[in-house]
């Protein structure tokens, strides 16, 4: 990690309960993409989060519900022709997120204007930290500006999802990484963490660039990993910007662990998820 100290997780106090450590929302899971919202909500669980709700359209719901039994699982309506939310999911959505204290969206969710609306929804009416990933970034495309808040959200680009929020292409992204989310960041009021080899973390102002990881988790899940990770540190009273550096920083790590035990090339995005305990117990060591 360059460019800032690694933030410490709050320690756990002895008497502490699971609504001591913060209960956490993840919209995610449209049809096709119920992998998506497993690996995120699991990945919250392994990460610390005291209470886990993942809500999706109605159809996702079964399988989303057998990936792990230690989440609770919440219906949205859907659209009778795509499979995804649907415009009443709107209002059932925003009731969720105000009765918990951090929202993740976007993972496995497919891209819609009702999506785009949710999460604008969302940023204007809900207060508590947010984290938008994926399919939540993807909906918005580039957008001019993001409701002001008190906590900025959390946005989790790969170039590619990057490129289509600044209005850049991909190589003009990957040539000047730092400068480009260093500007989005400001201009959104956010703490943009862009994903890819020397992961950018920076509200605008501090900025780090994060050394763990490796070659072999870039595939599939990897992402949505990394949003259960942070939406949890959240979930544990961390602030964005270092709840997003030690987020990238553990997420790493584990990573490397994963690597450690498998090689590059067998490791899949589950393997993450396994190795988030022996990280988070290195880091606590160290």
């Amino acid at each position: 990690m360059s460019g800032e100290a690694i933030p410490r997780l709050p320690a756990r106090l002895v008497d502490s309960n699971k609504g001591s450590h913060g209960k956490g929302l993840l919209i995610a899971g449209g049809p096709g993409m119920t992998g998506a919202a497993i690996l995120a909500g699991t990945a919250m669980l392994r990460s610390g989060a005291g209470l886990v709700t993942v809500a999706m359209p109605r159809p996702s719901q079964t399988i989303i519900a057998l990936g792990n039994p230690c989440y609770m699982t919440v219906p949205l309506p859907e659209d009778a022709e795509t499979g995804m939310l649907s415009q009443a999911a709107l209002g059932p959505a925003l009731s969720l997120a105000l009765a918990r204290d951090v929202v993740a969206v976007g993972p496995g969710c497919g891209t819609s204007a009702i999506l785009a609306r949710l999460v604008l929804l969302l940023l204007e009416r809900f207060a508590g930290p947010m984290v938008l990933d994926a399919d939540a970034l993807n909906s918005l495309g580039a957008v001019p500006s993001l409701p002001p808040r008190s906590l900025p959200p959390v946005l989790t680009p790969h170039p590619g999802e990057f490129a289509r929020l600044s209005g850049l292409t991909i190589a003009q992204v990957q040539a000047d990484r730092q400068s480009h989310a260093r500007t989005l960041a400001h201009k959104l009021g956010a703490v943009v963490l862009l994903k890819g080899h020397g992961t950018v973390v920076t509200d605008g102002e501090r900025l780090t660039v994060n050394t763990t990881g490796n070659p072999g988790m870039a595939r599939g899940g990897s992402g949505d990993v990394l949003t259960g990770l942070i939406t949890a540190l959240l979930c544990q009273g961390m602030h964005p910007y270092e709840a997003a550096v030690l987020g990238a920083h553990t997420h790493g790590l584990a990573g490397d662990l994963a690597r450690d035990r498998l090689g590059e090339v067998g490791m899949i995005a589950t393997d993450l998820v396994d190795c988030l305990p022996a990280a988070f117990r290195s880091l606590a060591s160290g």
